[in-house]
């Protein structure tokens, strides 16, 4: 039976792929020709309508945006920013607050329609005199999307192609490796789907990083004239001395037993000398 199992497997897979090629060679190479020519359709089993609309829906792109400069008024670049999200129908991933040595800084990343995304750039850029760092990319991943939805399909067909065999097991040991093959496949679609719906998110909705700054002055204690630096100093080291002293002060109980335990100590060492 295992034998079979897996006979049955390679062919149901095999077919599958070949559809599966098939259909996507269409998609790719030969909607043109069946555009040009709708007689031609017949021969591939595929309506000219349907192929005119995956040539309008075929591209699958990802965008994405890096954007970096310096502002005078962090919270008013903050509420323009805010007010282009609204706009645009975009959505705050992120948002993070930096207080580092000389500057203060904000990142933001998020998420606006794919197709908002040019618009959403020109928006934010307004007032903004020069970028430190803008780069804006996109990657093309239809490819990978029609052959995910391909592997959808073919593991599909190979699924229901198991189901019919199930119902025909008549033994019990049929019906355990038929339902652990159904399980592997079951996982490998529900994965297949995770990436799809991945993917769609990502071509839906363009990813944009902002960080914007603004330089703060240097701390006081760069500039202090060195008079007060010494003043400081003196003063310092007469609390450091008044702290000693406090601190004395807390531990007498143990000094008084020091002194103590010390005087005992010397007047049995003078004893023994005489």
């Amino acid at each position: 039976m295992k034998k079979f199992l897996v006979i049955f497997s390679f062919a149901a897979l095999l077919l599958s792929c070949k559809e599966t090629v098939k259909e996507a060679y269409i998609t790719e190479e030969i909607a043109d020709q069946i555009l040009a020519d709708p007689s031609s359709a017949e021969f591939y089993k595929v309506a000219p309508k349907s192929i005119a609309q995956t040539k309008q829906t075929d591209t699958k792109v990802i965008k994405t945006a890096t954007l970096r400069f310096e502002t005078q008024n962090l919270e008013t670049t903050a509420g323009n920013i805010k007010q282009a999200i609204g706009k645009f129908n975009g959505q705050v991933q992120s948002d993070e607050e930096r207080n580092e040595y000389n500057t203060v800084s904000r990142n933001l990343t998020i998420r606006v329609p794919n197709e908002s995304f040019d618009n959403f750039i020109d928006e934010i850029s307004k007032g903004v005199s020069y970028f430190d760092r803008k780069e804006i990319s996109s990657r093309d991943v239809t490819e990978e999307y029609i052959d995910t939805q391909s592997r959808i399909k073919t593991k599909k067909a190979l699924e229901e192609r198991y189901l019919e065999l199930l119902k025909k097991a008549n033994k019990v040991s049929e019906m355990l490796e038929i339902e652990k093959e159904l399980s592997e496949i079951r996982e490998e679609i529900e994965s297949k789907q995770a990436r799809l719906q991945y993917l769609e998110n990502q071509v839906s909705y363009s990813t944009i990083y902002i960080q914007f700054y603004k330089t703060v002055a240097e701390k006081q204690g760069a500039t202090v004239s060195y008079g007060t630096k010494l003043g400081n100093a003196l003063k310092s080291g007469f609390n450091s001395l008044s702290s000693f002293f406090i601190g004395l002060i807390q531990i007498w109980p143990f000094i008084l037993i020091f002194v103590i335990v010390f005087i005992l100590i010397r007047r049995r060492i003078k004893r023994k000398k005489q």
